[in-house]
Formats: C-alpha cells, sequence, structure tokens
C-alpha cells in the first residue's frame, strides 16, 4: 500500500489512509501488510497510534527502496525481487470506502477462478459518445430504457490483485487470465477535489454511525464513568470547601429509559465523592462502584456475575483510566471532548461532550438500533 504525505490528512477524524488499512486488517486475507511510504516515521507513528496491536501484521518501508522507476508496476517487480510473495495486493490508500467484504469476495473470485490478476471496478450506465459527437454502442433513435441498460465496467483503481507468475511474465499488475471485482457506486468518487472529499467524509460518517447501531443493538449492560462523561469534568466548591459537581438531567432521562427496557446501568468511578454517591442514589443506580484505580479486573468480575459476554458490554469513557475497559468491550464511546488516545479506541464518539447529554446520545443510540423499543430523543425532548 503506497502512502505519500496527502494520505494523512484528516478525514471523518481520522487520516486518510486508515480507512482502507483498517478495512485490509479486518478482512483477515493478507499474511503481511507492507506500507511504502515518503514520510515513514509519520506514518509509523499514526499507524502505532491507530493500531496498537498490529505490529506483527504490518511493515512500512522507505518509499525510496521500492520505487521502480516512478509508477507502480516497477514498483511491485522491484518489491517481488525483495520480499518473495505467490500473490500481491496493491491497494490504493486513497480509497476509503473500500470494505473488509471487498478483498474478502476479490480473494475468493482470484482464488476460485484461477485468476492470474483482479481489478475492481464499478458498473457504469451512460450513454457513451466521442468527442466528434459519434454515439459510442448505442442508437440514439432507439435507446433503450435506464434499467435495461447493462452499462460499462469502468476501472476505479481500489486495489488490484496479482500473481507472482503473471508479475514476472508480464512486467504489469494485470495480465494473464483477468477477473473484475465489481463496487458500488460510490467507491467511483474522486476525492480529488472538495466536493468529492465532502461526498465521501459524509458516507464515511454515516457509515461509522451504522456500525455503531449494530453494535449498540447487543448491548445488555451499559458501564459509565462518572468524570467527564456523567459529569464536565469540572469540580465546584462551596465555602467550606465541599466538592459539587453538575450532572445533565437528560442523561439521567436516558438510563431510566435503558433500564425500563431491560439494559442494566453500571457506573464505575475512580473517585470516592459524597456528591456522586448522592446522584446514584437519586438515580436508584445500584450497581455503583467507587473508588476503583484499576477498572478492568472489577468489569471482568462483574460479566461473569451477571452471565454475559463483553460483547455484550457498552462502555463510556472519556480518559486513560478507562482505555483498558473500552479496548477490551463489544461497543465502545466517549464524549466528543475524551482524551486523543481514547478518541482512536472508541467505536463511536459522541456530538456532545461530557456532562452535555453525551451519555443521553449514547442511550439513543442503544435504544434505537432496536426497532421495537419506543423512545424519545434528546432532540425531541428539547423541543417537546
Amino acid at each position: 500500500m503506497p502512502i505519500l504525505r496527502n494520505a494523512t490528512r484528516q478525514i471523518a477524524g481520522r487520516p486518510l489512509f486508515v480507512w482502507v488499512l483498517e478495512q485490509a486488517i479486518a478482512s483477515g486475507c493478507f499474511d503481511t501488510i507492507y506500507v511504502t511510504t515518503d514520510s515513514s516515521v509519520e506514518i509509523r507513528k499514526k499507524i502505532s497510534d491507530e493500531f496498537p496491536a498490529a505490529d506483527e501484521t504490518i511493515n512500512v518501508l522507505d518509499y525510496s527502496a521500492v520505487k521502480g522507476d516512478g509508477n507502480i508496476d516497477s514498483a511491485l517487480l522491484e518489491l517481488q525481487q525483495k520480499i518473495p510473495f505467490d500473490v500481491v495486493c496493491m491497494v490504493q490508500a486513497a480509497s476509503p470506502l473500500t470494505r473488509a467484504e471487498d478483498f474478502r469476495a476479490a480473494k475468493n473470485k482470484f482464488l476460485s477462478e484461477s485468476l492470474d490478476s483482479l481489478l475492481t471496478a464499478v458498473r457504469s450506465k451512460r450513454f457513451f459518445w466521442t468527442p466528434a459527437g459519434a454515439p459510442v454502442d448505442h442508437d440514439p433513435g432507439k435507446r433503450p430504457a435506464f434499467e435495461d441498460i447493462e452499462g460499462y465496467l469502468v476501472e476505479n483503481g481500489a486495489f488490484y490483485l496479482t500473481g507472482a507468475k503473471s508479475l514476472r511474465d508480464n512486467g504489469c499488475r494485470l495480465g494473464g487470465r483477468m477477473g473484475i471485482h465489481e463496487m458500488p457506486a460510490e467507491a467511483s468518487i474522486e476525492i480529488t477535489g472538495d466536493a468529492g472529499w465532502t461526498a465521501v467524509e459524509q458516507l464515511l460518517l454515516k457509515q461509522k454511525l451504522m456500525s455503531a447501531k449494530a453494535r449498540a443493538l447487543q448491548v445488555k449492560v451499559l458501564v459509565l464513568d462518572v468524570d467527564g462523561t456523567l459529569t464536565d469534568a469540572g469540580m465546584y466548591y462551596g465555602p467550606a470547601g465541599e466538592a459539587l459537581k453538575k450532572f445533565n438531567t437528560r442523561d439521567a432521562h436516558g438510563l431510566q429509559l435503558l433500564r425500563e427496557n431491560g439494559v442494566t446501568v453500571c457506573v464505575i468511578s475512580t473517585e470516592d465523592s459524597p456528591a456522586v454517591a448522592a446522584r446514584m442514589k437519586k438515580l436508584r443506580i445500584d450497581e455503583y462502584y467507587p473508588g476503583v484505580q484499576n477498572k478492568l479486573p472489577l468489569l471482568l468480575e462483574l460479566t461473569q456475575r451477571w452471565g454475559i459476554s463483553l460483547q455484550n458490554i457498552g462502555y463510556v469513557g472519556d480518559d486513560l483510566s478507562d482505555l483498558k475497559c473500552l479496548s477490551r468491550v463489544g461497543s465502545a464511546f466517549c464524549p466528543a471532548d475524551a482524551v486523543p488516545e481514547i478518541l482512536r479506541q472508541v467505536h463511536y464518539v459522541c456530538k456532545h461532550s461530557g456532562g452535555h447529554g453525551a451519555v443521553r446520545e449514547v442511550c439513543d443510540l442503544i435504544l434505537q438500533s432496536s426497532e421495537t423499543i419506543p423512545y424519545t430523543s434528546a432532540e425531541a425532548e428539547a423541543y417537546s
């Protein structure tokens, strides 16, 4: 996967190249992933931040070591001399809409049909014309209905599969017995311009939301941090020095709705605060555990007592004390103002900050994931 410096630009909250790299890892199709880059130090740092457990899967190579004479085919031939392989997949870093399912389907097609090479393409149903005004493969007087057009497959460059022998014999990534993996129409959007970039960013944000909803459907217990999650992380002191904390009433209503619909609510805090204890009593949350410095062992103990899997746990946290728990549960959420390490780890980043509706947003997401559960969103409450 060639990654040039412009592929580190942020799109939908993450570096551009991370989206397709994440899907390549998730596909399980590759023994090793080689990233070639002209900025190896920066890319290594970003990969380490985004994929802390993938060190053995991803190797970063300096671009100058495998750039060939400047084109992709010569670079692949040079790579073949350094790293022997049976089949190579050249992945375009600037194709963030590529899914793990695309890699799996393409690999299956390549192997089952004994192909020598494979490319990706998108179907285009259009009437084509030459620059001189002549129709291409259609009669303007007898044009078929749109739904009857077979169309053409347009190469989109998302990724290519090439057998080692074919690469050696043909000197390029395409040759021999070739096949095509067809991708959805949106995979043809060019992100070189502002309009295309914005369109793809919106699709990625929608994709993240749908993934979060699918995960939320599995939640049987929602575990919450307090400071920075149920509160705004501020601590207020009165004249006598007592600590006060501000909670959000809409968060409370969301938690009540969850419990009414069979979802257990649990609160784990590193602090042991009388103000928080009073709030938990007011909310009738019995599963409240204060003064817990290492939260993961307690969470593992609780899952055994509850008789559920970590996959059925939703967790909302904002700081480093929550990181281990967030990395293990099935549905990880955080407020918009969480620390960077948390923002990179979770499945869903709330639009709201801690103490300002983030918890209610998570509650709404869990309730919305089940069409059988009636709910009133925080936004609807605000205007009711």
